[in-house]
This record gives C-alpha cells, structure tokens and sequence, in this order.
C-alpha cells in the first residue's frame, strides 16, 4: 500500500515538473479543444457512413464555392429560372387568384364557378398513370355510388363516436374486412390483427413508423431509433424520419431491383427499430422479399411494416386468379404492420387508407392520450383529430358494391392489360422492361434515347407517366381507366420513341433537360433546395 502511494507521488511530482514551463490557461483548456475535436471528427466519421464519402466531398466544396463573391447570388439566380420552368412545366404557377371573401356571398354562383374551374383541368381519362383508378367517368357508375355514399356522411366526424356510432361501425367493418384480404384469417396471423383507417397511404405510414418506434422504446429501450429501407422504398418513409426524429439507413436494391436482404443484415444494431419492405415498390412494381425479411425481423426482434399502399387490393385477388404472387401479408412471421390503401385499387374515394397491426399490444403505440387538459380527457387514435366520416362511409359503400367477384374481375381486367403493356413495350425498339412486374407496375427505360425526351413528347400527347431516377425511366401504374386505351399508349410511346431518335441531340425545351440535369448533379442539396423552392412557390 506504502509502495503504491510512494509511486502514485512520484509520478504526480513528474508531471508537475514536466508541465511546469507550460501556460496556465493552455493546460485548462488543452482537454477541452480535444474533447471538441474528438467530437468533430467522430461527427465527420458518422456523416461519412451514413452519406458515403463522395457525398460530404461534394458538400464541402459547394460550401466553400458559395463563398466566393457572386457564385451564391448567380446560383440563386439560376435556381429561379430552374422554378419558373418548372412551374410552367406542371401548370403549378398561382394566377388570379382570389384572396378575401366576397363582400355579398354569392350562393347561387358558386357551383358554376366549381365548373369554371374544373374544367380547365386536363383531360384524365385513361391518360393518367395511376391518379384515377375507378373506370369510367365521375359522373356515371361505380363514382356514382360513392359520391352518394359520401354526401349521406357528409356531415359525419368519427371523432364524437357517441353521436355519429354508424360511422364507427363502417370503420370497424372496413378495417376488418381488408385485414381479412390481408391474412387475419390464418392461423399463422395469431387471430388479431386490428388497425384503423386513415387519409391515405402517407399517413398510413407515418402512424406506422412511429407506432414501431414508440413500441420498441418501451420494449427495447431504444432512445436513437434506425430504419432500414430499400432505396426504392415510397418517400413517406423519409418523411416520417424527418418527423420523427429516426436514422435511414438506406440500403441499394439489388441486380433484380429488390431490397437486399444481405444489405439489411449489415444495418442491423442495436439501435435499429424496423425494416420495410414493398409489396411491390412505387418504382417498378416488384414485391420485395417479403418472407426474408420477415426470418429477419424474428431474428433480431424488431419491427417489420410491409407497404402495400399499391397492392393490397390487387395482390389477394391476383394470387387467387393464378398469378404467381409471393407471400407477402400477415400470414408471414416477422410482418408486424401493414399500410394498404382503400382508394387505390380498392376502388374508394380520395383520402381513404388502412394501417393494420399484428396485435393491440402494438396498435396501442399509435394512439395519443393525453391528461392533463383543461379541456377534459383526450384519446385520438390517428393523427387528424376530426375525419371525415363522408370518406369511410365511400371506402365502406366500395368495398360492399363490388364484393368478392367484382374486385376479382377488376383485377383480371388490369392484370391481363398490365401484361399486354408489358409485351408490347418489349416490342419497341429501343425500350426495356425494368424488372420482372409482379403486378400492375409497369417502369421501362432505353439504351438509345433519352427517356425523359420520351416523355415530352408522350406529355404533347396529354399522357401523364411518372419519371423516375437510378436509372433514369418511366412507369405506368395501370388502371381500369387503361383498359379501353392501351393500344393508344402503345401506339403513341412508339411513336414518341421514333421522334426522338429522328431529332437526336439535348433539346432546351420541355422538362426533360431538368430531370436529366437533376439526375447526374453530384450536389443532392441543391437539387433538395429546387424542390423546396418549386414547393414553396407552388401551394
């Protein structure tokens, strides 16, 4: 004990005479610069891993350009006439618009000037891809129906479920009679998958995310929560990242555009709260491993949500045609949640979704409880507070009116088109199918023109496709309004394909030089930047 005091001593004695002839205040604030720079570089590590190399590289220097005298100004410059080609591009530019109430209401001008407006809308029918996916016109048939549905309800707000009790009862047979489609009949499901709708797909997955985050915080106590998506994941995901506060961690697709399930394993650590998987993707309209995944998911006890906004009421039926469907719902362990949207492909009005969960045991983390209120006791088990009971009562009136048989010959309509697309854009010289499309999806590119002129001149032609990145395509999402036009399509992308190969060389017009330009530039923050402008400038 003596000999270790006698040497504790000597060292301290050595010290001091070693840092005698240093300054004071050096000395004090030495450990503190080295914590900072610890910090810094760890920080500079972490952005590294989770951007890559290249990424921060090019932020730095675009950082240090901007501070040369004018290069921030003809930047902004240059952004600005970016916005205006775009707001021209997607008719978004606010023109005469009206900006305080009328002095006199004017109740029997109104419903003429809902006409005015609509009808400089363009023209829908069949020539949007997706958007639209109720056959015919709004004012005949099945839109019919819902139309009446929803004016019934119109008046309705689940949120007061002791006066509107109907309401109530359709979201629950909903709810129950999608997660029915979905699995909660199989024994393999556990027997009780429960959920709630909601205003469409987005929130669907928001309510997901953070349903998934605040389970596992209690279950694992995970304060730093990570996701592990597939690049070609929808973008509600990094919306719900952004919202609340989770790490992406995303991972790229593999050879056949699917989400890497290897790739995934590498993401996992302890921090990680949830994996997602598409069923299929918005992109190319594959259905990613979902049965991997969910071996995963058990593995490492975490969450896995399965995003069938676009095919869960395509997916059970196509698989009862025949269809060589993957398994991909609640029969597949490891799958803890699942958001599907009623007013895709179920054929429901606008702003009608489910989000579903293995058991109440999770469900219970969407909701928001609060005590303390002046107001009185408060539970709200979505993120609106008031809904539109018009709406559930719609989705309910879809689903009732079409029935088993009807969703099955919708689906084979779409289904048997989808295919005839698919071989016919196989057909056209110059174009590729991405993929192998497990369902209605339908992304192709080319290896002699460029796409995004295809698709100038496919929009002169009032076709509205979706242009897509990584690579560089364009898809069709195919609906009922497709079903008597598709040869049109086929016809016109032919001809679209022939005119840019006859005009080869960059153009200057139309949206094409943008979404090219936005794809090779290194800097994804000022591409960030356009889209915020363009969205600022636009609602």
């Amino acid at each position: 004990m003596e000999a270790a005091t006698e040497l504790a001593l000597r060292l301290r004695a050595a010290a001091n005479a070693r840092l005698a002839g240093h300054e004071p205040l050096l000395l004090a604030t030495a450990p503190l610069l080295a914590l900072l720079a610890a910090r810094a570089i760890h920080a500079a590590a972490a952005s590294v891993a989770d951007r890559g190399l290249r990424a921060v590289l090019v932020a730095l220097v675009m950082a240090a350009i901007k501070l040369v005298p004018g290069v921030s100004a003809y930047i902004a410059a240059e952004k600005s006439k970016v916005v205006e080609q775009l707001q021209s591009g997607s008719g978004s530019a606010r023109k005469n618009l009206r900006t305080q109430l009328p002095d006199v209401g004017v109740p029997d001008g109104v419903i003429g000037d809902l006409q005015a407006l609509k009808d400089k809308d363009v023209r829908w029918q069949g020539k949007c891809s997706g958007t639209v996916y109720i056959a015919g016109s709004e004012s005949d048939g099945h839109f019919t129906l819902i139309n009446k549905a929803y004016s019934m309800f119109s008046h309705t707000n689940p949120l007061h479920q002791d006066v509107f009790k109907s309401v109530a009862h359709l979201e629950a047979e909903v709810v129950a009679m999608t997660a029915a489609l979905l699995g909660s009949k199989e024994k393999a499901s556990g027997g009780q998958i429960c959920g709630n709708m909601t205003s469409g797909g987005t929130e669907s997955i928001l309510l997901a995310v953070k349903t998934s985050r605040d389970y596992m915080q209690s279950k694992k106590g995970i304060t730093k929560p990570e996701m592990i998506i597939a690049e070609s994941a929808h973008s509600a995901y990094d919306k719900a990242a952004q919202y609340f506060n989770i790490k992406v961690r995303r991972v790229p697709v593999n050879k056949e555009f699917l989400a890497d399930v290897k790739g995934f394993r590498r993401c996992i650590n302890g921090n990680t709260i949830m994996m997602v998987g598409s069923a299929p993707g918005f992109p190319h309209g594959l259905i990613d491993p979902i049965e991997e995944l969910g071996e995963l998911a058990s593995q490492y006890g975490i969450c896995l949500h399965v995003d069938l906004c676009l095919g869960g009421f395509v997916l059970p039926f196509a698989r009862k045609l025949g269809y060589p469907i993957p398994p991909f719902d609640f029969s597949v362990k490891g799958v803890t949640s699942i958001s599907t949207d009623v007013h895709k492909y179920g054929l429901a009005p606008k702003g009608t979704s489910t989000v579903l969960y293995r058991n109440h045991e999770i469900r219970k983390h969407q909701f928001v409880a609060v005590t303390e209120w002046t107001g009185g006791l408060y539970v709200s088990p979505t993120m609106a507070g008031s809904r539109p009971g018009g709406l559930i009562a719609g989705a309910w009136a879809a689903m009732m009116s079409l029935g088993l048989n009807g969703y099955l010959e919708s689906t084979s309509q779409i289904m048997e088109v989808s295919k005839k697309i698919q071989k016919g854009i196989d057909d056209i010289p110059g174009l590729f199918v991405i993929g192998k499309p497990d369902m209605t999806v339908v992304a192709f590119g080319s290896d002699a023109v460029d796409i995004f002129e295809v698709n100038d001149i496919m929009s002169s032609k009032g076709w509205h496709l979706n242009a897509l990145q990584r690579p560089n395509s364009l898809h069709i999402c195919v609906t009922l309004q497709h079903v008597a036009i598709y040869e049109e399509f086929l016809g016109d992308l032919g001809d679209s394909v022939n005119t840019v190969k006859a005009n080869p060389g960059p153009i200057s017009r139309g949206m094409a030089p943008i979404y090219g330009a936005a794809g090779k530039m290194p800097d994804r923050g000022t591409v960030r930047e356009l889209l915020v402008e363009f969205m600022d400038s636009s609602c």
